[in-house]
Order: structure tokens, then C-alpha cells, then sequence
């Protein structure tokens, strides 16, 4: 392991070392941010419904953001990201009991973890030998994951033998973003992601791309909202039991990461995003129809099953993210053009949990996750488009030295 360290470049290190910290920073709060809110202002679920579109809409507006920034390198933007999402959880650390300052605390952080997105996608590319820019975008999502289970850990232990207190696991959380920010902060820009960049772009040839984030923010918004709620609602599951599923989810995407990001590299990314899609579509049959098949009380580990898959397949935008980068001819194109992505699956995601709530009212919620499985077969039709001249891929036994040092 040490020799491994050691054969790294020192720019892969200190991202590594910066990402670890991005996790740990990340498993603290959103491990602790529902309940905080439930705890501290006693909100109802239509509430915090409506606590989405606020905390949403910097996701919508991370294109303009980032466009905003185009004299700055990835680095330094991701360096002000970070910094954002210390100071949002910082805020919330010391003034989360008022409404209005928990509010504003939110939206920093928001902002800052949604710029962070892109960014950080296109730096991990950038520090990727040729050929393997998914296998990258796997193992550092790997580590990411990993880094928010120690995060998570903390804040059990915090709130359960040592009684920290939401303030203290917020501002340890904002400590660790802050020393991310510091780590990366030591990075020279990334070769071929030095200059200034487009200040927002929309390009033909890029429409497939676009159209698959349309499908990706439909998925997205249904899985988080209404997934969980099947659970809730449904099979009356507690919060420990979320909470034991997200774990075994993130454990198991600590390993999965990585090796999807070879089979991109390997079997390309229309491959990958139509299993994907396969896969979807039989998560949605196991959420809206679980109930009526002939298992009785086990009926609920068929919703055990979806839900982890459906969390562990979220790494599947490393797919999306590796087609971007062979398609573009210009690497300058790839921040704006990934943030003009997030922005687009953020459109449809801010509108979907009000139409598929009003479907599971009028209808059933088997009628949602129908709905979501005819997304899932569009996310099909659209992958089966992708087409890219791929690099010659680096033989398998060199892998184990090609780790983009």
C-alpha cells in the first residue's frame, strides 16, 4: 500500500487526500441534516417538501455559477466550493436554530457542494492516463464513498455514546471541508484545464448528452423521494432501518465504484448505461409491486433489494461523465458543459416530486415507480445512441500500474 502512495503523483495525492476529506465532510451532514431539521423546527413532511425547491434551486443555477467563475481552473473553483460548503455548515453550526439562518446556512452549502459536482468530475478526467478517465472517476468515487462512512461513523458515535449535538457535527463537518479546501488548494491546474473557460455553453453536438441528464434528473427525483417513502409509508420501515440500508448501500458502492469504472473503460459507455437502464427498470417493478407478489411479510426485502441497488446504481454517472469527456473536442468545453448538466437534470427534478406526488394520491404508487420504469426504457433508447472513438485502452496487465500517477 505504501509503495503504492509512494508511485502516485503528488497532484493525485493531494486530490485524494482533498476528496477523502469532501467524504467525511459529506457523511456528517447528510447523515444528520433531516433529523436536524425534524428536531430543531418540527417540520411537517409537506414542509420539508417544500424545503427542496430552496435547496435545489443552486443545483438549477450551477451552470450560471460556474460561468460566473470562467477566469478561474478547475482547482480554484473547486477550492471555492469547498470553501462554500465550510462556511454554509459553519453557519448552520452556530445560527441553525433561527429558520432564516438555517435557510441561508443551506443555501451556501447547497451552492457550493452543487459547483463542487462538475469540477471535481473534470479534474478527476484531467489526472487520467489516457483510456482511463472512467476508471478514475471510479476509484475516486470509491474513495468518496468510503470517506462518507467514516463520516457517517462519527456521527453515530457523536450522537450516540458521546452526545456531540447537531452544532458540533455540523462544524466538524465544515473543519473537514475547510482542510479539503487547504489540500487541494496545493494543486497546480490540471493539464489541459489550465485557462479560461467557456463562461456557459450549449453545443449541438453535445445533445445526447443533455437529453441524458433530462432522463437521469426524472430517475433521480423519484428514487429520492419517493423510494424511501415506500418504505416509510408502505411497509411502515423505521428511520434505523434507513439508515442500516444506506450503510450497506455505501459499502457496497465503495467497491462497486471502482470496478464499473473499468468495465467503462473496457466495454464503453453505452454498454454500461444501458444495463443501467435494464437494471432500472427492475428496480421500479420491485418498488411498485413488491406488495402484490405472493411473499407475504417477505415481501419487504424486495424493497430492501431495490433500494440499495437503486442507491448503488447513482455511480453510473461516471458513465455519463466518461462520454462527455471523449466527445468533447475541446477539454475547455467540459466544466461548463458538465454543470449545464446538472443544471438540466435539476429543471426536471425541482418539478417532479409535485406530479408524482399527485399520481400516488389519485392513482396508487404503483403508478409512479410504472411511470419511472417509462423512464428507465427512454434512458435505454437513449443510451443505445452513444457513440464514441474510444483511446486505445491500456493492456489489463498494466492496470495495476496505471493508476494515473
Amino acid at each position: 500500500m505504501i509503495a503504492r502512495l509512494r508511485a502516485l503523483s503528488p497532484q493525485l495525492l493531494l486530490f485524494i487526500v482533498g476528496t477523502i476529506f469532501m467524504g467525511i465532510a459529506s457523511g456528517l451532514f447528510e447523515t444528520s441534516f433531516n433529523n436536524f431539521l425534524s428536531d430543531t423546527f418540527h417540520m411537517s413532511a409537506s414542509a420539508r417538501g417544500r424545503l427542496e425547491f430552496p435547496r435545489e434551486l443552486p443545483g438549477f443555477l450551477v451552470a450560471v455559477v460556474a460561468g460566473a467563475l470562467f477566469f478561474f481552473s478547475e482547482v480554484h473553483v473547486a477550492v471555492i466550493a469547498l470553501v462554500l460548503i465550510a462556511a454554509g455548515l459553519t453557519g448552520l453550526g452556530l445560527f441553525g436554530d433561527q429558520y432564516e439562518t438555517m435557510l441561508a446556512g443551506m443555501i451556501i452549502w447547497s451552492t457550493g457542494m452543487h459547483l463542487a459536482m462538475p469540477v471535481t468530475g473534470s479534474i478527476s478526467l484531467g489526472l487520467a492516463r489516457a483510456g482511463q478517465g472512467a476508471t478514475m472517476l471510479g476509484r475516486l468515487s470509491g474513495i468518496r464513498t468510503a470517506a462518507s462512512i467514516i463520516g457517517a461513523g462519527l456521527v453515530w458515535l457523536g450522537l450516540g455514546g458521546m452526545q456531540w449535538g447537531y452544532s458540533a457535527i455540523f462544524l466538524t463537518a465544515a473543519a473537514s471541508s475547510l482542510v479539503g479546501a487547504i489540500v487541494i488548494a496545493g494543486m497546480r491546474p490540471v493539464k489541459g484545464r489550465e485557462g479560461k473557460r467557456p463562461k456557459f455553453l450549449v453545443r449541438r453536438q453535445y445533445r445526447l448528452f443533455y437529453l441524458l441528464n433530462v432522463l437521469f434528473g426524472a430517475r433521480k427525483q423519484v428514487f429520492i423521494t419517493f423510494g424511501p417513502w415506500v418504505l416509510v409509508k408502505v411497509f411502515g420501515a423505521p428511520v434505523s432501518t434507513l439508515a442500516k440500508l444506506s450503510i450497506v448501500a455505501s459499502a457496497l458502492g465503495m467497491f462497486f465504484s471502482p470496478q464499473l469504472g473499468r468495465l467503462v473503460d473496457r466495454f464503453g459507455e453505452r454498454v454500461v448505461l444501458m444495463g443501467d437502464a435494464v437494471l432500472l427498470m427492475g428496480v421500479c417493478l420491485g418498488y411498485g409491486f413488491a406488495e402484490r407478489l405472493p411473499f407475504g411479510s417477505s415481501a419487504v426485502y424486495v424493497i430492501y433489494i431495490s433500494y440499495i441497488l437503486d442507491q448503488v446504481l447513482f455511480a453510473v454517472g461516471i458513465a455519463r461523465t466518461s462520454y462527455l469527456d471523449k466527445l468533447a473536442t475541446n477539454k475547455e468545453d467540459v466544466t461548463a458543459t458538465l454543470s449545464l448538466g446538472v443544471t438540466i437534470d435539476h429543471a426536471v427534478s425541482m418539478s417532479i416530486p409535485a406530479l408524482g406526488g399527485l399520481v400516488w394520491v389519485v392513482y396508487g404508487y404503483e403508478y409512479v415507480f410504472i411511470g419511472a420504469a417509462g423512464v428507465a426504457f427512454l434512458n435505454l433508447i437513449a443510451a443505445s445512441f452513444v457513440r464514441v472513438s474510444r483511446p486505445t485502452a491500456i493492456p489489463v496487465a498494466r492496470e495495476a500500474r496505471a493508476a494515473s500517477g
